[in-house]
């Protein structure tokens, strides 16, 4: 992507979702942003309204038209640079729903100087011109799409720059030492040592830990933009369809009495109090002859170890404790980090208290009825604090960005790197290199540094309009 031509023209794009609503909005960006818009703005009468001569930041209603045509009336939002978005003069025009008049408009402002936008092109003059940085440009998108309040909260934080400031403090602590190791070189043949080695080895350990635990946040927060997997297992026809279909509140999976109905994986995303679920229905566990039913039951075993949490659902009238004993230690090799939760289905309120004192050795099991809806508000609550209980404090820094990660994990190697070469005495030089990759990769998460090929395919993966 040559980024000196996209600095230096106007762009133009719909910044509202494609389709017919009410109304559409209609954004330009770029030095001659106003003036275009100028030559197609005026009144009803068709006189022209100076927009140069207005103040940043305030609103205009008039009409488009195209010579003596009017093709809408609007309203036109004026953002003078560099209080702006993209720190450009920036032009909003908010018109009509209909996408023939949108497509007009557009056309119009093409004819007269614009070129359509690219994919993300408004965020990425942004983080060109210093409105943001990349990191913050990528949470843009992040709030775009978060579809729960935790995956909202965690893009707020980040496109306010929290992830950021911890990642150019980081660097810079790692500079200031960087700078007296290469002072030394410089000095090498007076044999003089500006960095002490002990202080050195704190901080670079200091930032080793940071980092980790940064690396270690991302398998949270993975799940929290993605949304928690929760398996729902257990034998044929314990109720798993039907619970999925309560809590999705849609027939979303076939029930019947037939066992083995449910051969392939279903699976839907469910909110709860703002925490997104991906809820999943497996294949009943049992042995079995049909090739096609076994398949579904080994997807069911993969689905176990990739879920955050496995609910393990049995027929309460049809298993007893010591038998449950049992499943649940064939199936401790599967879980891997999953939480298993005991969930005894089909119940009545005349066995209920019964039933407890036969299952009284597994205390946090949960007792619900999925046919008669008994219980599932509890069911729900008990999901929303398991994630409680294993989420660190969403005030903290979480990273949800893979591309973050993996340069987390470059720079954790670099650092591991120079740890090690000071506890073997290693001279200043080899001890600069690591000390480089480290800044190298911590750089190209916040944009310090970065290249036209990065650029373009982060912001190739915006919509348009952004």
């Amino acid at each position: 992507m040559n980024t000196s031509l996209i600095i230096n023209d106007t762009i133009v794009a719909l910044a509202t979702p494609q389709g017919v609503g009410a109304i559409g909005v209609i954004r330009l960006s770029g030095d001659k942003a106003i003036d275009i818009c100028n030559s197609v703005f005026g009144t009803k009468s068709l006189k022209k309204k100076d927009l140069n001569k207005q103040k940043s930041h305030t609103i205009h209603f008039g009409v488009i038209h195209d010579g003596e045509v009017i093709i809408d009336e609007v309203l036109v939002s004026l953002f003078k640079t560099p209080h702006s978005y993209t720190s450009e003069n920036t032009v909003e025009i908010s018109c009509h729903g209909s996408k023939f008049i949108q497509q007009q408009i557009i056309q119009l402002f093409i004819k007269h100087g614009a070129r359509m936008a690219n994919h993300g092109e408004f965020t990425l003059r942004a983080f060109l011109n210093g409105k943001l940085d990349l990191s913050q440009a990528e949470a843009v998108a992040d709030l775009i799409s978060s579809n729960s309040a935790s995956s909202h909260q965690i893009a707020m934080q980040q496109m306010r720059g929290g992830f950021s400031s911890k990642i150019k403090l980081l660097r810079q602590n790692l500079i200031d030492f960087a700078s007296l190791i290469e002072l030394e070189l410089d000095f090498s043949e007076e044999d003089v040592e500006f960095a002490d080695r002990t202080d050195l080895k704190k901080l670079v350990s200091s930032i080793q830990r940071i980092v980790q635990r940064l690396i270690d946040s991302f398998e949270v927060g993975n799940v929290i933009k993605n949304g928690i997997p929760v398996a729902i297992v257990g034998k044929p026809n314990a109720g798993k369809s039907t619970l999925l279909n309560v809590l999705l509140e849609e027939d979303r999976a076939i029930v019947s009495e037939i066992p083995g109905t449910t051969r392939d994986v279903i699976e839907d995303e469910l909110n709860i109090d703002g925490v997104l679920f991906r809820i999943i229905d497996t294949a009943g566990i049992r042995e079995t002859n049909d090739i096609i039913e076994s398949i579904g039951v080994e997807k069911t075993f993969e689905q176990i170890k990739l879920s955050s949490i496995a609910i393990y659902l049995f027929d309460a009238h049809e298993i007893t404790s010591s038998e449950l004993r049992l499943i649940v230690e064939d199936l401790q090799p599967h879980l891997h980090n999953s939480q298993l939760v005991l969930v005894a289905n089909k119940i009545d309120k005349e066995d209920l208290e019964y039933i407890k004192r036969e299952f009284n050795e597994f205390p946090d099991m949960l007792f619900i009825s999925a046919k008669e809806r008994t219980h599932i508000d509890e069911f729900k609550k008990h999901l929303v604090d398991l994630f409680d209980s294993r989420i660190v404090n969403i005030t903290e820094t979480i990273v949800t960005n893979s591309r973050h990660v993996e340069a987390l994990r470059y720079t954790n190697t670099a650092l591991i790197k120079v740890l090690e070469g000071l506890n073997h005495n290693v001279t200043g030089d080899f001890l600069a290199m690591d000390i480089r990759q480290a800044l190298h990769y911590l750089g190209t998460i916040t944009g310090e540094i970065s290249s036209d090929d990065l650029l373009a395919n982060i912001f190739s993966r915006f919509c348009i309009g952004k």
